[in-house]
């Protein structure tokens, strides 16, 4: 994400700042800069991370810490529709592993790795709270599919190819 490979990144960088600038003086609040920068930039990179080090005044190694400690901050890129397939029990149990493999194939990436377009991003999850569905496959935050087969696959991202 360096600035040079982004025109509008000294925009969002602003934005950022100016954020920062709403809350610098507050006590903890490294977390919600930390959130409002992923949610400005999609990721956490290393030179965001730094970013945010010099603006709060804090240790690199304060916020490489906090980023790394919790899972819902990435410091690599995700696709626009993160796909989350459950690997429970249940949903292994009844072919979780398979439908996986199919969402590789198709989509032509590994795990946790954006599309050359940044459409999708496939996540293996643990538990996504709907065993009587396995198994299940979750597109974004609400969008779930329940007893999916890999022969559904195709028909679950031609609808997200077709919204775009």
């Amino acid at each position: 994400m360096s600035q040079a490979n982004c025109p509008d990144c000294q925009k969002l960088f602003e934005e950022l700042d100016e954020y920062i600038d709403s809350v610098k003086g507050n006590t903890g609040v490294l977390i919600n800069v930390l959130h409002k920068a992923q949610e400005i930039f999609g990721y956490l990179s290393e030179e965001l991370q730094q970013h945010v080090s010099e603006k709060l005044d804090i240790p690199l190694s304060q916020v490489y810490g906090v980023v790394t400690f919790y899972n819902f901050f990435s410091m690599k890129p995700k696709g626009k529709n993160q796909i989350k397939v459950c690997l429970g029990t249940a949903c292994y149990v009844k072919g979780a592993d398979k439908i996986l493999e199919r969402l590789r194939d198709e989509l032509g990436v590994e795990m946790n790795e954006p599309t050359s377009d940044g459409l999708f991003s496939i996540h293996a999850v643990r538990c996504l709270g709907a065993c009587s569905m396995a198994p299940v496959v979750l597109v974004g935050e609400d969008d779930y599919f329940g007893r999916v087969t890999p022969d559904e696959v195709s028909k679950i991202l031609g609808k997200y190819r077709r919204a775009e």
